[in-house]
């Protein structure tokens, strides 16, 4: 069953009724579900289709292509293809023997088919820009797990494919209503506590979600899917990236950098400690792993020198990060690990990491869904000089509306109750960060916790709060 996904369902059944001829690419992270929506919403019913395989020479490529076209009804499919051009001349045939009506034709995994000097993608140029939109009658959809390729080659292309693409769908993770709907539609029982822990493992990734089976519990399903060597996502990890960048090293180890830095790093810190070249390689490797959806980039406002910092974002590799990697797993280990003083100190960061992905829900629940605003980390070493202490502030929302959100988020498994102490802290923040920022927005302090706030003599700390039920919302 389709779960969400109802605007890409929509636009991809509007491209058939399209009079003209559609040219679709669909992109997003592996795992993420590309080919299951485009399959799911044509019913497994193509014209033609083709799937990439991965590590392939081009001779090896072609071969493949061929038996495809003869597979699916090509007649008197040529002997041999040695080259892509001879491959769409096959499909122009093919596509010319079909009835009259919408041809739709599907290319899944495209960057796999780009072997090295194939001439791959200046020939899927040619078949589209010199034939399929001269028809009416073509929806050609292409698709890959690569991100990086496909906005490099196929979404900003600068040759023939610059803006010939009809329609872009960028498939995001599963919100958190999403994983909910998921697990209802496959009788698998789960407290919304339950279903956020998962998510701060899996994140919104469709596939992971997948394997999930009813009639044990969470900490049960863990150990048997990541932990056991048999489990299905025991080398996901390695298998994530090595299939997504044909040289992974340089994106691990930013990655590696990057999951012992709570609030990310900036280039330069990055270069440094990475010992990596400045220069147009390393921009490219930061923005891949932006577009795949591992880091995000954000600007601190009112900052003189407006240098981006990079966040790991991905709950997987956070994860990864704190419990797999260099680590020596017992059996049940997950199990084992449930209320210990890792575990804990994981949570709070992993539930910060949730809030990350869930910044509308949070602000539909402050009423400023319709307000534009940015949101970005801040920190501040402290000046001992002047008096002026360090503050650290996970999310701040900047509004356009002359308000900023000072979000504070807490894990836990009773109300948070803010204390003495806690109020103090609070104050010590907001008044660091208007002093250093010079903010002439009023700053609100925001409670995002698991389990709302006690309502005790602290209370009026805070102006607004959110708890985990309002991160659920669609």
């Amino acid at each position: 069953m389709l779960i969400g996904r109802e605007k890409e369902k929509k636009t991809l059944l509007e491209a058939v009724e399209n009079e003209y001829s559609q040219f679709i690419a669909v992109y997003g992270r592996r795992r993420v579900g590309k080919t299951f929506l485009i399959r799911e919403t044509f019913n497994y019913k193509f014209d033609f289709q083709f799937t990439g395989a991965a590590h392939t020479s081009a001779k090896r490529q072609l071969a493949r292509f061929r038996l495809a076209l003869k597979e699916q009804g090509l007649k008197d499919v040529a002997s041999s293809i040695t080259n892509w051009m001879d491959a769409f001349a096959e499909l122009k045939r093919f596509i010319n023997q079909l009835p009259e009506g919408k041809k739709l034709i599907f290319f899944d995994e495209l960057p796999w088919m780009d072997a090295p000097r194939s001439g791959f993608l200046s020939e899927l140029e040619s078949f589209w820009n010199g034939w399929a939109s001269a028809r009416k009658d073509i929806v050609f959809i292409v698709c890959g797990s690569s991100t990086s390729w496909m906005v490099k080659k196929i979404i900003k292309n600068k040759g023939g494919l610059h803006n010939r693409l009809s329609h872009r769908i960028a498939l995001k993770p599963f919100s958190l209503c999403l994983c909910e709907q998921m697990m209802q539609s496959r009788n698998i029982e789960m407290s919304r506590k339950q279903l956020l822990e998962a998510y701060m493992i899996f994140g919104g990734v469709p596939y992971y979600w997948s394997l999930l089976k009813p009639g044990a519990s969470l900490p049960q399903e863990i150990d048997r899917m990541i932990f056991k060597e048999d489990g299905d996502m025991y080398d996901e990890f390695s298998m994530l990236y090595a299939s997504l960048f044909n040289n992974p090293e340089p994106y691990m180890k930013v990655i590696s950098l990057l999951a012992n830095r709570k609030m990310g790093m900036t280039r330069k810190e990055l270069v440094d400690k990475g010992k990596f070249h400045n220069n147009g390689r390393f921009s490219e490797i930061l923005k891949d792993l932006e577009w795949c959806g591992f880091i995000r980039s954000y600007s601190v406002p009112g900052k003189i020198v407006k240098d981006e910092i990079y966040q790991l974002i991905d709950n997987y590799t956070l994860f990864y990060y704190s419990f797999i990697h260099g680590v020596h797993q017992s059996k049940n280990y997950w199990q084992a690990m449930q209320g210990k003083p890792k575990y804990n100190t994981w949570c709070g960061l992993a539930f910060e990491r949730v809030c990350l992905w869930h910044i509308d829900q949070i602000k539909t629940k402050l009423g400023i869904s319709g307000i534009l605003t940015q949101e970005f980390s801040w920190r501040y070493g402290g000046n001992t000089d002047e008096g002026i202490p360090g503050a650290q502030i996970d999310l701040l929302i900047s509004r356009s509306d002359g308000i900023t959100d000072l979000c504070e988020m807490k894990y836990s498994l009773e109300p948070f109750a803010i204390t003495a102490n806690y109020e103090r802290e609070l104050a010590t923040k907001k008044s660091v960060f208007s002093r250093i920022t010079k903010t002439k927005n009023a700053v609100h302090v925001v409670m995002v916790s698991t389990q709302g706030v006690a309502r005790n003599k602290y209370y009026g700390a805070i102006q607004n709060e959110v708890c985990l039920d309002d991160l659920f919302a669609f």
